[in-house]
């Protein structure tokens, strides 16, 4: 305190130039006054010792007052005790005329003993005596049962003089039996009396004490004036706080300049910052050794903020402000505070906020796709130039294809760098890294590698001399590898590399790089094993669709199966051959993704070709198809399995010679026409419910004629829907892409189709089947009517071979005539009306008999005593193929046989020997 008061005294006196103080001013009168804190003490101390002083006051007074309660207590018990044993009394009790003998001896005894009264009263509590002569004979006011119990009993209670301490004594004959009580009281007024009389004296006494206290505490007002010079509390306080926080509690340095460039001030912290002498207070600036910047500003007297000047090896942030404006003698208050560590924690924050930063980003960028090879582009494309002006993703070759890692031999899958020249391998290339290279080394050991100087180090070049050279030469001089591991399967390695960057990597450089890694590494092997399950669900998918068209002269085909990006489906299409030159369309689509759907699709598919090969309309077969789905889910259903889901399908039988498409469809999008004349259509086709939802109810078929180039565009629902486009948009974009050329084949429909109506992100599989149709001439089809006379038959048979030889097929003509022979001679005897025959000559020539009948015939070996039955055991051995389907007014009976003759030829001598059981001779 002395300091700083001599420093007061000094800035106070004109700084040491030797004036006198001016006699004005607060703090120049050293005059007692309420706001000084000699005043405001002096105050405090009579505050408190006049509550302390009427406080002994009340203290004596209430000590008075029970001294002379407990002294009336005493008196009026001996008193009571007097009169109750005085010779006489007992006697007097137990006369006849009791108060006529009590009443003066207790008058005399109460003037003698000077007590207020005293009563004398029987057990049951009339008065004997009193004070008052005509309350004789009254009961008695208070409580003295208690002293009938044979023992005094004093009390204070409410008599007629007022308050009172009375004590009641029981009087006993030689029997014990109280005859009577005596009560004597002193009233509470007489007890007050005698305190009365001793008030002056307390009062006097507390008052002498008071002005003792009173000049004593002025005494000391006096002595803290002097020592205070009258300040104010609040400015004692104030110079006090900034004594302490100056000089002791603050952390940063603090100077006080005078107006004329001298240092009146220096706290220990300045000291050590500025590295000042100790007698540096009082010499001007210019002798401090001060750096010029530094001196400067001091001596300046200018407002400062934050400046920062580097003193020696320090950073010093700088702030000075004028003392005049708060009215203290011109000069400046200067604060320093070392900011070199500050700034040295604020950068590397800094830099740990960016790398959070970083890590936060790269969860967002990094593993978008479940593509292993934009998974490791998105890697090297986050990493550069945020932390590497180079970076290197490769993989174990067999990772690419969702295989698990084997052997070492790698391939780069991902690679980004600043500029355009390339000094490391380029993506895509195979590498085997040797042992002592980065890669090698981190790949084998399955840890970090930091390499800083790479122009130093030698053993790291055995890789490839000459591309290890163009790395140094392009300025590459720092790398980190981190391998690439998940689930404990090492997948790779990745490689981070510095060259436009001076600064050398740093082991929180290697954290970072294993973090963005690591989030790497689960995204390609989450990618990898994508990549194996959806290779294998495609395999499936694929060996269960159609490997091949078939050979046929009905329709010119094309199709595209395009499997879902996020999952195969169960889209499926299908081209079947159906007797009479005739072809089946189907296409259809199982509700779901993964092996599951596949499969399903697979049983699907086999069901409509085992139904197909009974020749069975539209309607009929997808009824079969509802049925047996439904049979399915109720068997997977029993056995814990997984049931279909939902699945569609669309059937459509082509007829080239009626130029006749016959379509059904169950809960699947109906097909697409496009005329010749480019005219584009969505006929209406009677929609059924999704197979094995059908519930029994029947389904519709529509039967649409088509012109010989038409185009029929059968699709899945993947074409139409996809991410923000519904099927009716999806429908609008496929009738612009069919619209867009009538001349186009079926391959370039299918390409127009992908191209323009296909949606940008399909969630789903898509099929896409076109089929151009194709008519039957006029001179490749030969038709007869057929009366019921078995007479008919040889001039149709006639009729054919003439056919025959005009088509140039001789060779052929006696077994297509025996052929046609036993079919018209069964439709004629088991058959009805109409019977028509129809010859085709497309790829095969193919022999048709209709009739009205429903009855189909059947093959079998008749005995040697039948006399038929061997008619279809003959068309059997001559047609490569034949059949029965049925048609809405009957059924047809079909043979096919090659057009350059049967490539079985019948057993020799079958015929004749078949021909001789009709032989007359043999029966």
């Amino acid at each position: 305190m002395g300091r700083l008061f001599s420093l007061l005294r000094r800035s106070g006196d004109g700084a040491g130039t030797g004036k006198s103080p001016p006699a004005s001013g607060r703090r120049r009168r050293a005059r007692l006054s309420v706001r000084s804190v000699a005043g405001q003490i002096f105050l405090l101390q009579l505050v408190i010792l006049i509550p302390f002083g009427l406080a002994a006051v009340a203290a004596l007074l209430l000590q008075a007052q029970s001294t002379s309660v407990q002294d009336a207590r005493g008196r009026s018990l001996v008193a009571a005790e007097a009169f109750a044993n005085a010779p006489g009394t007992l006697a007097a009790m137990k006369s006849d005329q009791p108060s006529a003998l009590l009443q003066p001896r207790a008058e005399a005894v109460r003037r003698k003993a000077g007590v207020d009264y005293v009563v004398a009263f029987s057990p049951s509590g009339y008065k004997w005596t009193s004070v008052f002569p005509q309350l004789i004979g009254k009961h008695v006011v208070g409580d003295y049962h208690k002293a009938l119990g044979g023992q005094p009993y004093t009390s204070t209670y409410t008599t007629p003089l007022g308050p009172a301490v009375n004590t009641t004594v029981p009087v006993v004959d030689t029997d014990h039996k109280i005859v009577g009580l005596v009560s004597v009281g002193i009233t509470v007024q007489s007890t007050r009396a005698e305190l009365t009389r001793e008030l002056p004296l307390v009062l006097g006494s507390a008052g002498g004490a008071m002005v003792l206290v009173t000049v004593g505490s002025a005494l000391v007002s006096r002595r803290l004036r002097r020592q205070t010079n009258g300040l104010e509390p609040a400015e004692l306080r104030r110079m006090y706080d900034h004594h302490n926080a100056v000089l002791h509690a603050a952390r940063e340095g603090v100077l006080i300049v005078g107006d004329n460039g001298r240092l009146l001030l220096a706290n220990d912290e300045a000291q050590r910052l500025l590295r000042l002498p100790e007698d540096a207070e009082q010499r001007p600036l210019a002798d401090l050794g001060l750096a010029p910047g530094v001196a400067e500003l001091l001596g300046s007297g200018r407002t400062a903020s934050d400046e920062v000047h580097r003193v020696g090896d320090r950073l010093l942030s700088v702030n000075a402000r004028p003392t005049a404006l708060h009215g203290s003698p011109a000069g400046s208050v200067i604060t320093l505070r070392d900011t070199t560590e500050l700034r040295a924690v604020s950068g590397k924050a800094a830099a740990a906020e960016r790398r959070l930063r970083m890590l936060y980003d790269a969860m967002t960028e990094i593993g978008t796709t479940l593509d292993v090879v934009r998974t490791a582009e998105e890697l090297t494309q986050f990493a550069v130039p945020r932390f590497a002006d180079f970076a290197t993703v490769d993989l174990v070759a067999s990772i690419l294809e969702g295989a698990e890692p084997a052997g070492t031999t790698m391939r780069r899958t991902g690679f980004t760098g600043q500029g355009d020249y390339r000094p490391l391998y380029k993506s895509g290339q195979l590498i085997n890294f040797a042992p002592a290279s980065p890669q090698g080394t981190a790949f084998a050991t399955a840890e970090p590698l930091l390499m800083n100087h790479l122009s130093t180090s030698t053993q790291w070049r055995e890789q490839d001399p000459v591309a290890t050279s163009w790395v140094i030469e392009h300025g590459l001089h720092a790398v980190i590898v981190i391998p690439l591991r998940a689930r404990g399967v090492l997948m790779g390695v990745a490689g981070f590399w510095r060259s436009l960057t001076p600064e050398p990597f740093e082991q929180e450089d290697v954290s970072i790089a294993e973090e963005l890694v690591a989030r790497a590494a689960v995204a390609i092997d989450n990618a990898r094993r994508y990549t194996r399950e959806h290779t294998m669900a495609v395999t499936l998918q694929r060996s269960l669709l159609p490997q091949g068209m078939p050979d046929q002269s009905a329709l010119e085909v094309a199709y595209r199966y395009l499997p879902a990006q996020t999952g195969v489906g169960g889209d499926w299409f299908d081209v079947i051959e159906l007797p009479g030159a005739r072809v089946a369309l189907v296409v259809g689509d199982v509700v779901g993704h993964g092996l599951h759907a596949a499969a399903t699709m697979g049983r699907l598919r086999t069901a409509v070709l085992n139904f197909s090969a009974l020749d069975l309309l539209p309607d009929d077969l997808l009824v079969h198809m509802d049925e047996l789905i439904s049979r399915i889910d109720t068997d997977e259903a029993g056995n814990g399995g997984a049931s279909v889901t939902g699945a569609t399908c669309l059937y459509a039988i082509y007829d080239p010679v009626a130029g006749r498409v016959t379509v059904a469809r169950a809960g699947h999008p109906g097909p697409g026409i496009v005329l010749p004349d480019g005219t584009v259509s969505f006929p209406d086709i009677p929609a059924s419910p999704p197979l094995g939802a059908g519930a029994g109810l029947p389904v519709e078929t529509a039967e649409i004629f088509l012109p010989e180039g038409s185009r029929m565009v059968l699709f899945t629902d993947g074409l139409l829907t996809g991410h923000n486009r519904d099927i009716g948009s999806g429908l609008t974009a496929l009738r612009g892409a069919l619209a867009s050329g009538a001349d186009r084949t079926p391959e370039e429909t299918c390409e127009d189709i992908i191209d323009s109506a296909l949606p940008a992100c399909p969630h789903d599989d898509v099929v896409l089947l076109v089929a151009r149709t194709r008519l039957l001439t006029r001179d490749q089809v030969a038709e007869w009517g057929v009366s019921s006379d078995p007479a008919a038959v040889a001039p149709i048979r006639a009729d054919c071979g003439r056919i025959l030889d005009a088509w140039g097929l001789e060779e052929i003509g006696y077994a297509t005539e025996l052929i046609l022979s036993e079919l018209i001679t069964n439709a004629i005897r088991y058959g009805s009306q109409p019977i028509r025959v129809r010859i085709l000559r497309e790829r095969t020539l193919i022999c048709e008999v209709s009739d009205g009948s429903s009855t189909s015939p059947h093959l079998r070996r008749a005995a040697t005593t039948d006399e038929g039955g061997r008619g279809l055991f003959l068309v059997a051995q001559f047609a490569e193929r034949w059949g029965t389907r049925y048609t809405a007014r009957g059924k047809v009976i079909w043979a096919e046989q090659s057009l350059h003759g049967s490539e079985r030829e019948p057993e020799s001598g079958l015929v004749d020997r078949l021909l001789n059981q009709w032989d007359d001779a043999a029966l």
